[in-house]
C-alpha cells in the first residue's frame, strides 16, 4: 500500500510505508483517489476529497501538503500556504512543504522574506540537502547559474537520490542548453518514482523536441 504526495515545483511524491491496519485503508482510498483527480486537473473534486481524507487524519502531513497544492491550483495561496506551514510543524523535514512556502512567498512579492527563510534554513541544518536546494532554487531566480550548480553540488553529495535535488539540477541543466543531460536526471527520477506527473511531462517534452540522452561511453 503506498501514500503520495504532490508538489507543484517538483512533481509528485509517492512515499511507501509499511504494512497498514484496515481502518486506515478508507482514508488512504480517499488519498489516492486525490491523486488521480489531481493528475487529471480536477482541483476542485482533489480538494473535496482530500478534505474527505483529513477528517479522519486532520494532522497528516500527506494530506496537509496535498489540499494545499490544490488551493495553490484553484489560487487561494493563502490557504496553500496556512497548509503548507501547518504541515511543516507536524513534518520539520518535509522538504516539499518547506520549498513551497519559499516559492509562494516569491510568486507574492516577499522575496526578502524568502531569502531570510532559506538564510536560516541553511544555517539550523547546514547538512540537508533541501535546505541547499533551496538556495540552488534562490540563485536561480537571480539568473547566477554557475552558483546554483556549485549548490547543487553540495547537496548531491549529501543525498545523491534526493528527488528535489535531481529535479533542480535538471531545470538548470535545461536552463543552460544542456537538454540531453536533463532528460538523463528526468528518466532517472522516474525508475524510481513514475507517478511524478510534472517530470514525466517535462521528459516527454524534452523527447518531443528531440532530444535523446547521450548514449553511455
Amino acid at each position: 500500500m503506498c501514500w503520495r504526495s504532490l508538489i507543484l515545483l517538483f512533481g509528485f511524491s509517492v512515499c511507501l510505508v509499511g504494512c497498514v491496519a484496515p481502518d486506515e485503508d478508507r482514508w488512504r482510498s480517499f488519498n489516492e483517489d486525490g491523486v488521480h483527480l489531481f493528475a487529471k486537473g480536477d482541483y476542485p473534486h482533489a480538494l473535496e476529497t482530500f478534505n474527505y481524507a483529513l477528517l479522519m487524519r486532520p494532522q497528516d502531513p500527506v494530506l496537509l501538503f496535498n489540499a494545499g497544492q490544490c488551493h495553490e491550483r484553484l489560487g487561494n495561496v493563502k490557504k496553500a500556504e496556512e497548509l503548507y506551514a501547518y504541515c511543516v510543524q507536524r513534518d520539520a523535514k518535509h522538504g516539499d512543504a518547506r520549498l513551497a512556502i519559499v516559492s509562494l512567498q516569491y510568486r507574492t512579492n516577499r522575496v526578502a522574506e524568502a531569502n531570510q527563510q532559506i538564510v536560516d534554513w541553511l544555517k539550523k541544518e547546514p547538512y540537508s540537502a533541501d535546505a541547499h536546494v533551496a538556495d540552488a532554487w534562490r540563485l536561480r531566480q537571480e539568473k547566477a547559474y554557475p552558483q546554483a550548480a556549485a549548490r547543487l553540488q553540495q547537496a548531491h553529495s549529501l543525498d545523491k537520490q534526493n528527488r528535489r535535488v535531481l529535479t533542480e539540477m535538471a531545470m538548470l541543466h535545461e536552463l543552460q542548453g544542456q537538454k540531453d543531460r536533463a532528460l538523463v536526471l528526468y528518466e532517472q527520477i522516474l525508475v524510481r518514482e513514475p507517478h511524478q506527473i510534472e517530470i514525466r511531462e517535462r521528459a516527454a517534452t524534452l523527447t518531443s523536441q528531440g532530444v535523446r540522452a547521450p548514449m553511455p561511453n
